[in-house]
């Protein structure tokens, strides 16, 4: 099929149309210094909200102040966002008399390079790049052709990639100067030409053409070789990188193909013997061949087969330790961002996670830029339904007092509060990770839903990306707006409670919750991956009940998407915070083993929860198991001769707050009751406290339980452990020491 050259002659794009917005640029001499403004004029028909200039200094002038405008200065480009006060600019009208403007030294230039809101400060059309050269065939094989060019020049913004044409209509696109065209037929004749786009979409003139005969594979029947000696030669936690020795071929070998098992991973060029296999699940097995395909398209046979194990999200040798944040602890707790330094726990911490984040009850979709509380009744079925807290995520300015570095949050700035000092603490720390949790307890009502199909799935795990790893925050009492939060969050964390089972009252649940969550899991995986660059975490927080495992969680293959799970090791008891719960008895909240003298029907414990993913095929290596750094607690306890154990109870005890009964934080009940009795169960490793007949009993951990159990995850060769929440520590951080300890 050869191609008229009348449809290639593909005209170049229309520049990028102007906005109805310019900036006019004027001088002052003052002598020593000079005055440079910019007013920006609006002469659309509606008005314009919102606006930014960006321009290049002249050298040998620097700025000394801003006016009128939030500046950064990055050398000699300056970026201005608008001020509060002058964001609206009027049909017709200007930012006058509140325009932006700067003082200066040196010599009295006008900037250049003007732009604003992206275009052209004086109006004018952008000026497309220049047209590529001609391409030329690098490779042809049966069913591809490999073309390479001249690079084109850019016009006013620089050349971002370009679009290989077969006909009037891309048929692939590239960031460089070389592309391979695939799905073509056999000994057919096609023509290509190749055209640039800049930054700003405009696209340039199209190349020179070039016609290339794919090859006929009746004239080349003999296959290549196969490749030889297939070995590893390194791996992280996401990754495999592959050599293998060269194949021969009668004609050539056009590349190499490498399968992960029966799938095709990657193919790279003729002269490559290495390749890099990305996007894998850590500490898991992967089996690996490479063929070799000459022009023809004839596969050699496989290499020898090669089983790699990946590291895990640890590294060998080392621990997890993952700490969840509560987002609402700056309100009651007074415990901030800053907090997690100056405890010594954000040195010791691998991963924050952020909790929570809702899901749009109407959208379905990832939620952000509202302030809606949750209802005081734990059993409204409504009391998550579209809450959120945009200020403490991040519109509340912290003050210096608040504030990681001790600097207070500017009151103008796009980004504040909470995800602001989580900036600040990953720049002290660089190390440490933070993903954000989606969902909790009372935000998990509409996971079901949109995990409901592919449509619904593609959907919501695209917002979520957008909002929080790509970080465009809606915009929301001055603060947001896109990319805003980009670079803050290194993940997902999945808090699902509880698929296929119900969990707080209200939930949507059912039997299609368990492939639909494996499916949603899948999508998250693949849309992560798809952003390129360092590996995102994908993480989620399950059950400890083999029940609700069985009900939502496909554990033979969910860990294909999941990097780790975090497994409650938790609430395996307690009254509940309205008496809903188990009122009436007490019982240990997080022992490690199942305790001979529990009479409840059910026995929950740490080591029984993990053994159900063990028994299932999951890699230990993939599991962190939960410390609480909170007490629950139960009042007018019975002694029965084993000093509150297991004994009758007349209802859940006063709580740190009065909308959490039978709740304290580690730290406000040990200084609460510096007279309670502690005791340790040496059969069970659980740590409970009780002050005397008829008084309080409450199950908790502490360093000695956690020593315990830390030595246990090592023993099993488990990741690690992950704490529900921070705030409950001490100011010097106590358990969060004795967990370091342990799992060193």
């Amino acid at each position: 099929m050869l191609l008229p050259l009348a449809l290639l002659a593909a005209l170049a794009a229309p520049a990028h149309a102007a906005g109805t917005l310019t900036a006019t640029f004027t001088s002052q001499d003052n002598g020593s210094w000079w005055k440079g403004t910019y007013v920006v004029r609006n002469s659309g028909a509606a008005a314009v909200s919102g606006w930014t200039l960006e321009f290049d200094l002249p050298a040998g002038v620097s700025v000394t102040g801003h006016y009128n405008g939030d500046a950064t200065v990055s050398g000699r480009h300056v970026t201005v966002k608008n001020a509060f006060y002058n964001a609206g600019v009027p049909a017709g009208g200007s930012t006058e008399p509140y325009s932006y403007w700067f003082i200066a030294n040196g010599p009295l230039t006008a900037p250049t390079g003007c732009t604003v809101n992206g275009d052209k400060c004086d109006g004018t059309p952008d000026v497309p790049p220049t047209a590529p050269g001609a391409p030329k065939a690098t490779a042809v094989t049966a069913h591809s052709v490999a073309l390479s060019w001249a690079a084109a020049q850019g016009g006013d913004h620089p050349v971002a990639s370009y679009e290989v044409l077969g006909g009037p209509a891309p048929v692939t696109t590239t960031t460089g100067t070389s592309a391979t065209v695939s799905g073509l037929a056999p000994a057919t004749s096609y023509t290509f030409t190749v055209r640039a786009k800049d930054t700003r979409g405009n696209a340039g003139p199209a190349s020179a053409p070039v016609t290339v005969r794919t090859v006929d594979p009746a004239t080349d029947p003999a296959p290549p070789t196969a490749p030889g000696r297939l070995r590893a030669t390194g791996k992280t936690s996401s990754g495999v990188g592959l050599a293998w020795d060269k194949s021969t071929d009668n004609v050539a070998v056009a590349a190499y193909d490498v399968y992960r098992g029966g799938t095709l991973a990657k193919t790279v060029g003729a002269d490559a013997t290495t390749a890099t296999v990305d996007g894998l699940s850590p500490a898991t097995a992967y089996t690996f061949t490479v063929k070799a395909r000459d022009t023809a398209d004839n596969s050699s046979p496989a290499s020898n087969a090669l089983t790699v194990t990946t590291d895990d999200v640890a590294g060998p040798g080392r621990q997890l330790k993952v700490g969840y944040f509560a987002q609402w602890g700056i309100y009651g707790r007074q415990y901030f961002v800053k907090n997690l330094d100056t405890s010594g726990a954000a040195a010791k911490l691998d991963v924050v996670n952020y909790a929570f984040e809702n899901l749009d009850p109407v959208n379905l979709t990832c939620q952000a830029g509202v302030t809606k509380g949750v209802s005081a009744n734990p059993q409204d079925p409504d009391e998550g339904t579209g809450a959120g807290d945009a200020d403490a995520d991040y519109a509340r300015p912290m003050s210096a007092a608040q504030s990681v570095d001790g600097v207070a949050d500017d009151g103008w700035a796009r980004l504040r509060g909470n995800l602001n000092q989580l900036r600040k603490l990953k720049a002290k720390y660089p190390k440490l990770k933070v993903v954000v949790s989606l969902g909790g307890w009372t935000y998990s009502k509409f996971f079901s839903d949109a995990a409901a199909t592919q449509a619904s799935r593609e959907k919501f795990v695209k917002s979520c990306v957008d909002v929080w790893i790509k970080g465009d925050l809606p915009v929301y009492n001055g603060a947001g707006g896109p990319g805003t939060a980009a670079g803050i969050f290194d993940g997902i964390d999945i808090d699902w409670e509880w698929p296929g089972s119900e969990g707080h009252p209200g939930n949507h649940y059912g039997a299609q919750d368990k492939a639909n969550l494996t499916a949603l899991l899948a999508e998250f995986r693949k849309q992560l991956d798809a952003l390129g660059g360092e590996h995102r975490l994908l993480t989620a927080f399950t059950p400890a009940d083999p029940a609700k495992i069985s009900a939502g969680w496909d554990l033979t293959r969910i860990f294909d998407s999941l990097d780790y799970a975090n497994v409650q090791g938790y609430d395996f008891h307690g009254a509940g915070s309205d008496n809903s719960w188990e009122p009436g008895r007490t019982g240990h909240g997080s022992n490690l083993y199942a305790d001979a003298q529990d009479p409840y029907p059910f026995h929950f414990s740490v080591e029984d929860a993990v053994q159900v993913y063990l028994d299932a095929g999951v890699g230990p290596r993939k599991l962190t198991v939960g410390f609480p750094f909170y007490g629950r607690g139960w009042q007018g306890v019975t002694d029965g001769g084993a000093a509150g154990e297991w004994q009758e109870a007349g209802g859940a005890a006063p709580g740190q707050f009065d909308t959490e009964a039978g709740v304290r934080g580690y730290h406000n009940l040990i200084t609460s009751f510096p007279a309670m009795t502690v005791r340790h169960d040496e059969q069970s490793v659980s740590t409970y406290g009780y002050t005397g007949p008829g008084g309080q009993w409450w199950s908790f951990d502490d360093a000695w339980s956690i020593g315990k159990k830390t030595a246990w995850i090592k023993s099993k060769g488990l990741l690690g452990g992950f704490v529900w929440e921070m705030s409950g520590d001490t100011p010097n951080g106590q358990l969060m020491t004795a967990l370091d300890d342990g799992l060193r």
